[in-house]
This record gives structure tokens, C-alpha cells and sequence, in this order.
């Protein structure tokens, strides 16, 4: 069985098949005899936020995702609770200090909720590793095992962005439900019949915010590390509106399973979502989770009901006579997603649909998009003048334009 054929255990657990990711994601082909850095997915978002329990009841009771996980003092972990949290190939894992001081505690007092570490399955940690310590990556945990009655896990950690950090993981010897040290966890919240089993069903793509000048570097780190490919760059016009503009590019794992937009601030008339984003973070990080659906209209309306707030779009993105055109014929008529502000996209292998939440938390950094793919690999290019706009008209509520 071949890298790309290979399934996480969430995967596996959400009954996806390879076919039905290849839907839901895109991924493409690709040969991995070669591959230095064998990844197979995601393992897992892990958060550092103000409050884990109340944080993890939010996902639970709002987005529809199962607990299925907890570590805290209750099972001897004195530092910090953590709630480990599904849905279908999507892992959270919410973490929070109970102490007055600590890693966590700084991490959350410098940048607020938001993600710490991007954990990736992988085939071999050691050879991960070894590559990526002769490419000149920064190593922040050595290759070790963690093991209980449930197996072993083999793990390292190497550094990324900011403060961010990419956790490895093997866990082909491991048949527990997170990791040793956590006991297993049912969800106690009871949505209403008739409501979807799931809101999204996996981890499209996780886009990080880098300074000034940074974006190049790091597109060549995860070329040099990790050997991910360049898929998309977008500069220019393409993607600036006349008081903001940044620059963008993408770099995807073989199959395209793992994807990274990489943006940075670029000069504007007034201060760009980058640099409001870095201001208010204090620093590179992860800036939105694209969470995969296959019923977008679905989940925004049950998200809506629950009281999420998603990015305004106005009427006239829908009337224009360019967009119409451009797009074509999508899976329901415009005016459906006129009336939730779903913007939609085409490009040479198909089409796709997306939304944008406002900020999850009390600072304007991290939020979600939620994407349904019709066939495009792409990443909305034709949306990115709306959404910009739409986080401008954000931005001047909060006094930061």
C-alpha cells in the first residue's frame, strides 16, 4: 500500500475511503518511493485556550463535534486539562492551564486562543527527523515513545512559524484512543432529532500568517523539510482591494492532503488583515481552519441557528453579470446561497463553494472557513477581493482599519 492510499486512524474511524477524501479534499497522485518525509494526514489541531472546558463544550454543543478524549487532573495530569475532540477525520485538541503559571499560561497570555501545534501522521518518525535535522530544521523534541497497555505512539516535534510547531506522529503500534495518558470520553450533549451526524468531516487546508518578508523563507522550508510542493501563488491584483493587499502562496504535502497557504502583509493604504492579524496574535501563527463538508448549505444553516456569526456578503457579488458567467452552473441555484453568503468559485477542474466565520475568540485572529469541493483544487482566487472586503468592513468596526 502506497503513502497516498494510506488512511489516518480518524479516517479510518469516520469510515472515509481513499476515493471519498479524493472527493472531499482533492488530492491528487503522486509517487512517494522517494518521499524523505513520508506523511500520511493530519493527527491533530491542538489549541491553547483561556478556558478548555468551556471551549471544548462550545465544539461539542455549536460545530457538533464528539468528545472522545480527556486528560486532566483527574487522571493524574496536575497541569493542564485536555479534551481531545472529533469529527469524522478532524481532530481537536483543547488544551488549558490549571495552574496560575506555566508554558500554556504564557503561550495564551501572548497569543490569545489559537492553535499551537499542527500534529502530521507519519510512516517513520526517525526518518523525518533525520532529514529534517540535516536540512537545518529546528528539532524541539527528539524521537520517543510513549507507551501503556494500548501500545506505543512514537513522536518528535520540530519548530514552524512563530511559536507554532509540527508534532510527528506514528501511531501504526497504538490502538488507544489519543495517546497514553488520556482516558476515553463520551459526549453528554444531546442535539435535537433530525440534526446532522456531522457538521464537517475533515481538515482541508490550515493557513498561516508570517512578517514581512518571511513568506519566501518559509515556502522554502516546507520545500526543504518536508518536501511539499508549490500549488498555488497568488500576488498582485489578484488578490487586493484598494486599501489593503498581501501576498500568498501555497505549498501541499505529495497527495495534497496536508496543505499550507502561507500568507504575508503587502503595502496598502490601510493596515492589512496580516498585519492586524500579527498585531494582535504578537506574531506569526495559524490564521483559519478550511474544515471539509460535503453540504455546505447544511452546516450553515444549522451553524446560523446556533448562533455562529459568518462574514457579510453583499447583494451585488451575486448580480454580478462576470460572476455569473464565470461560474456557470453550480449544485443549487445562486440565490440559495445568495441568502446564506456563501461565495462560490471555478476554476480548470471545477468548482467550489466557501464561508468565513468572524474570530472565534475575544481577538481578531484565528476563525474557520468551511469548503465544499465540486472538483477545484483551488483555494476561491475569485472570492479573495469579497473576502477582504468583508474583513475590512470587520476591521473598521473594531477601529483597526
Amino acid at each position: 500500500m502506497t503513502i497516498q492510499d494510506t488512511l489516518t486512524d480518524q479516517e479510518q474511524l469516520a469510515g472515509l475511503s481513499h476515493e471519498q477524501l479524493e472527493k472531499l479534499v482533492g488530492l491528487v497522485d503522486y509517487d512517494a518511493s522517494a518521499d524523505n518525509f513520508p506523511i500520511v494526514g493530519w493527527d491533530a489541531l491542538v489549541w491553547v485556550v483561556g478556558n478548555a472546558t468551556a471551549t471544548a463544550q462550545l465544539m461539542q454543543v455549536v460545530y457538533g463535534m464528539e468528545l472522545v478524549a480527556y486528560a486532566g487532573p483527574e487522571t493524574g495530569e496536575r497541569s493542564k486539562t485536555s479534551f481531545v475532540l472529533r469529527s469524522g477525520a478532524a481532530r481537536f485538541v483543547i488544551e488549558g492551564s490549571v495552574r496560575p503559571g506555566g508554558p500554556l499560561v504564557d503561550h495564551h497570555a501572548k497569543h490569545g486562543d489559537g492553535i499551537s501545534d499542527i500534529a502530521l501522521q507519519v510512516t517513520d518518525v526517525d526518518r523525518c527527523i533525520e532529514h529534517a535535522r540535516k536540512v537545518g530544521a529546528t528539532i524541539l523534541e527528539e524521537p520517543h515513545d510513549l507507551t501503556d497497555e494500548h501500545g506505543t505512539v512514537r513522536m518528535a516535534s520540530i519548530a514552524a512559524y512563530g511559536d507554532t510547531r509540527h508534532t510527528l506522529v506514528d501511531r501504526s503500534a497504538y490502538k488507544g484512543v489519543y495517546l497514553p495518558g488520556y482516558v476515553e470520553r463520551t459526549t453528554q450533549v444531546v442535539h435535537p432529532k433530525g440534526s446532522p451526524k456531522r457538521l464537517f468531516q475533515a481538515v482541508d487546508h490550515v493557513v498561516g500568517n508570517v512578517e514581512l518578508g518571511a513568506m519566501d523563507e518559509w515556502v522554502d522550508y516546507y520545500n526543504r523539510v518536508m518536501g511539499f510542493t508549490n500549488m498555488a501563488e497568488f500576488i498582485g491584483e489578484d488578490i487586493a482591494t484598494d486599501y489593503s493587499a498581501l501576498m500568498s502562496k501555497v505549498v501541499a504535502s505529495g497527495n495534497h492532503r496536508v496543505k499550507f497557504p502561507l500568507n504575508e502583509p503587502a503595502p496598502g493604504k490601510r493596515k492589512s488583515q496580516i498585519d492586524e492579524f500579527l498585531e494582535f496574535y504578537d506574531g506569526a501563527g495559524a490564521q483559519h481552519i478550511a474544515l471539509a463538508t460535503n453540504d455546505i448549505l447544511q452546516t450553515v444553516d444549522v451553524l446560523s441557528a446556533r448562533g455562529v456569526q459568518f462574514l457579510a456578503t453583499p447583494d451585488t457579488y451575486y448580480e454580478d453579470a462576470e460572476l455569473r458567467e464565470r461560474i456557470g452552473q453550480v449544485r443549487v441555484p445562486i440565490e440559495e446561497l445568495q441568502k446564506r453568503g456563501i461565495l462560490v468559485d471555478r476554476d480548470e477542474d471545477g468548482y467550489l463553494l466557501q464561508i468565513f466565520t468572524r474570530p472565534l475568540g475575544d481577538r481578531p485572529t484565528v476563525f474557520f472557513e468551511l469548503i465544499e469541493r465540486h472538483g477545484s483544487l483551488g483555494f476561491g482566487k475569485g472570492n479573495f477581493k469579497a473576502l477582504f472586503e468583508a474583513i475590512e468592513r470587520e476591521q473598521e468596526l473594531r477601529g483597526n482599519a
